[in-house]
């Protein structure tokens, strides 16, 4: 699948199987993926396994699904933050420092890589590339829209779109660094200096 259409469907409105997903995180945030059982899932969600296997074939099918809302909801708080009728700078400084705080309250996240890397570390580094082209492609939206607004300068969106999101993925992946990020006020003062002026703004 490509990341445009990966883009897509993460953006799809809607939790048709809101019971299921619902009683797949808590599970996960109990035990792990690899610890949860469909019965368990099924147990939490108040329903049969039979039920349950009719909607979700296999266990795999429920991760991706929870996956996906999570990376709706969190794309969803940081667009929330960021306002359109602010200035490009300010936009970008809020749009970096709502990321920030995104990835500090995800506890799936954070869960994941604390306890369970085997299950989450392969998916975003060597087999990262879909996870990487979904924030490629959701950064080159954010330029675009500055672009029409005239905020930003026109220019090729890709390359920087690329950088950015490889940074964003260390970043989630090696929240340990010397960087001023933990307050939030620094966080703007660091990507008012160093991350604002890469997106060209007018």
């Amino acid at each position: 699948m490509s990341s445009s259409r990966l883009l897509a469907l993460v953006r799809a409105e809607g939790d048709e199987h809101a019971d299921v997903l619902d009683a797949a995180l808590s599970a996960f945030l109990d035990f792990g993926i690899r610890r949860t059982s469909m019965s368990e899932i099924a147990r939490r969600a108040g329903i049969s396994p039979a039920t349950l296997y009719r909607r979700f074939a296999q266990k795999a099918e429920i991760v991706q699904a929870v996956g996906l809302r999570e990376v709706r909801r969190f794309l969803d708080s940081v667009d929330t933050e960021v306002d359109p009728e602010a200035s490009g700078e300010e936009q970008v400084v809020t749009l970096f420092v709502a990321f920030l705080g995104g990835l500090r309250r995800n506890k799936l996240l954070a869960r994941l890589i604390a306890t369970e890397p085997e299950s989450v570390l392969p998916a975003l580094t060597v087999q990262g590339a879909p996870v990487l082209g979904l924030g490629r492609d959701y950064l080159v939206g954010v330029i675009e829209r500055l672009q029409r607004a005239g905020l930003a300068e026109e220019f090729d969106p890709l390359p920087l779109a690329e950088m950015l999101a490889r940074v964003a993925l260390s970043l989630a992946l090696t929240p340990e660094t010397v960087l001023p990020l933990r307050d939030d006020a620094k966080a703007r003062d660091f990507a008012r200096r160093h991350i604002a002026v890469a997106y060209r703004l007018t």
